[in-house]
């Protein structure tokens, strides 16, 4: 077969599809297809907070040219071509948060799977004074150290450079991989205290000149996701601040090549597999061509350091955060990351909320890298995505899009000038906005929060964790929060009833929907059955349940024909607000005492009504 008769064949194929598309399409919203356009599987697309367009279905048409090896530019493959595949990425866990015995807990980990160490050192963290002690036995060239000290940093720094020119156990000094953590360029976004940039600057040059391999310089990318950003606004931002960071150290006296050995950087990794995937991807690249632009492509590519979303985390069913950070490890691992610290699954609640130890959650998080690295294998491929026509197509799409927006910064005057006219600040907090508004409305699903809730879970001490990161889940979990001091309080909590018009078969989605709405603001729902308009069950129902909030619950029909009976009787029972689960045009003619308070639909702003629902009801 010819290659003009493939391209036939496959155009003819393609062709059938989107008859197939506009004829299921046509159906489900009762029009005719062709009024559906010449391309109907556009309706099919959805949008990302990045404004990138993911296709319901990618083919060959898709296809992009192969990208270089891994270890070549730009980098999009990974950064080295010879990672040992049986190592796979770096198992990075997070010591020095909480008090106890540091150094018994990092040899513990260490001994069980994990291969990197972050440490928090410092006035909130492990004394610069105790840090020998909690390193002891720790063989540096076996477990990379990474140091996250904020304003302390330099002194850290020096206390780590003196406890390794003490030891005599390093063969390889070389072998010895130290991350600094200076990050006062995305510092100065989160409001958190670090080092000065020439402070910063200095410690580049110092340790550009240690026989160790040493990175003073990290980009915190998770500073801009913490506050809301999307993949693409991440990326861009945290490119801008590293291009910061280059020209401080070329206009001082590194090379080109030297200063981008200082750099590394960290980004979030969410539940989204395959825009994480993509998001590693596309950052190697950018960065990779900034090292073009001043003339070192060579040493394009920086290490990134992968954690798993804080803002992802919620603090109501917490356990379902286990999946969330195994989906976030998956893509970042898959991504290409260098090292992944996967959060404990209780990270957003104060220790020992849910009464399990801070071992049992290290060990889960630790373990959840090891059964995707040892069982699953997923470290003995580098770049298993490569290929894919959606992965490549959405790596190039927020590469341009992380590109457009670090072009926006660089044309404001660069990273400080637009962090201080609030360019960065303003673009960011949109993004969080607009997201806010879909998990508001439940376009956007946060499982175990605005959908599925467990209303008998136990309630929560005061919000101690987390405070400075735009959880997804807050808004919501506040409303919970409400409920809970209600429950304290009056020994219920707030209850509504629910009154369901005809038999099971027609209430049923709609006494569904309206509990899990309910339950989301911490409302609990009494469910008598079908209840009657032609008799005293609703007087009973509202009897026994003691509610003053009712939802009557049926079809477009059945409201037609009793939702007016209904909302009489619950008024005359005593319901001070009736609700109705369903659209206000299916009561469209009903007016008066006869018309419902409010209308329950899957488009309100769930935060808004639930809020003024909670305070109905005294909570």
């Amino acid at each position: 077969m010819s290659l003009a008769s493939e391209a036939e064949d496959a155009a003819r194929a393609y062709a059938q599809w989107q008859e197939a598309v506009a004829g299921v399409l046509a159906k489900s919203r009762r029009v005719d297809p062709a009024e559906l356009g010449p391309e109907p599987q556009r309706l099919l697309a959805t949008t990302t907070y990045d404004d990138v367009a993911v296709a319901p279905l990618y083919g060959v048409r898709d296809e992009r040219p192969e990208a270089p090896l891994p270890g070549s530019f730009p980098f999009v493959r990974g950064g080295s071509a010879t990672r040992d595949v049986n190592t796979g990425w770096l198992v990075s866990a997070r010591f020095g948060d909480t008090a106890g015995d540091v150094n018994e807990r990092i040899l513990d980990a260490l001994e069980n799977g994990v291969s990197a160490l972050w440490l928090r050192v410092g006035a909130d963290g492990i004394a610069i004074a105790d840090l020998p002690a909690a390193l002891d036995k720790v063989l540096f060239d076996l477990a990379p150290v990474t140091l996250d000290a904020g304003a302390d940093t330099a002194a850290a720094a020096a206390a780590l450079y003196a406890l390794l020119d003490a030891r005599t156990d390093v063969a390889d000094r070389g072998a010895v991989r130290l991350h600094l953590g200076a990050a006062p360029l995305t510092s100065a976004f989160s409001g958190r205290a670090d080092v000065t940039v020439a402070q910063a600057v200095e410690l580049a040059h110092a340790a550009a000149d240690r026989a160790e391999t040493v990175r003073a310089l990290t980009v915190d990318g998770t500073a801009f996701h913490n506050a809301g950003a999307a993949d693409a606004e991440e990326l861009g931002a945290a490119v801008a601040a590293g291009l910061e960071y280059l020209r401080e150290l070329t206009g001082s006296r590194q090379s080109a090549a030297r200063a981008l050995g200082q750099i590394e950087f960290r980004l979030a990794a969410t539940d989204d597999q395959f825009q994480t995937i993509a998001k590693f991807r596309a950052g190697r690249q950018l960065w990779a061509r900034i090292a073009q632009v001043v003339g070192a492509a060579d040493a394009g590519h920086a290490p990134q350091h992968a954690v798993t979303s804080a803002a992802m985390m919620t603090q109501r069913d917490p356990w379902v955060n286990m999946l969330r950070t195994t989906l976030a490890a998956f893509g970042a691992g898959i991504g290409g990351a260098d090292a992944v610290t996967v959060l404990p699954f209780d990270t957003a609640l104060p220790t020992g909320a849910l009464g399990v130890s801070e071992a049992f959650s290290a060990r889960i998080a630790r373990n959840t890298q090891l059964l995707l690295l040892e069982e699953s294998n997923l470290g003995r491929v580098l770049d298993p995505a490569a290929g894919s026509w959606y992965v490549e197509e959405l790596t190039a799409q927020i590469a341009a899009k992380a590109w457009e927006f670090f072009q926006q910064i660089e044309a404001a005057g660069g990273y400080r000038a637009a962090l201080d006219d609030g360019l960065i600040g303003e673009r960011i907090a949109a993004t969080r906005a607009r997201r806010d508004s879909d998990i508001a409305h439940r376009r956007t699903a946060v499982t175990g929060v605005n959908e599925f809730p467990n209303l008998a879970e136990a309630p929560l001490p005061a919000e101690t964790a987390g405070a400075d990161v735009a959880r997804y889940a807050a808004a919501f979990e506040a409303l919970r929060n409400r409920s809970d001091v209600h429950l304290a309080v009056h020994g219920t909590r707030p209850r509504a009833l629910l009154a369901p018009l005809g038999p099971i078969a027609e209430h049923n989605i709609r006494t569904t929907f309206a509990a899990n709405l309910l339950a989301s603001g911490g409302i609990e729902t009494v469910n008598p059955g079908p209840l009657s308009v032609d008799d005293d069950s609703i007087a009973a129902a509202v009897r026994d349940s003691g509610a003053t909030v009712a939802v009557v619950c049926g079809t477009d029909k059945r409201y037609g024909e009793q939702a007016a009976a209904a909302v009489t009787a619950l008024r005359g029972a005593g319901i001070g607000t009736v609700l109705l689960a369903g659209p206000e045009r299916a009561v469209s003619e009903t007016t008066g005492a006869e018309r419902p308070d409010g209308f329950l639909t899957a488009k309100i702003d769930a935060i808004a009504a639930l809020t003024d629902l909670l305070t109905t009801l005294g909570a």
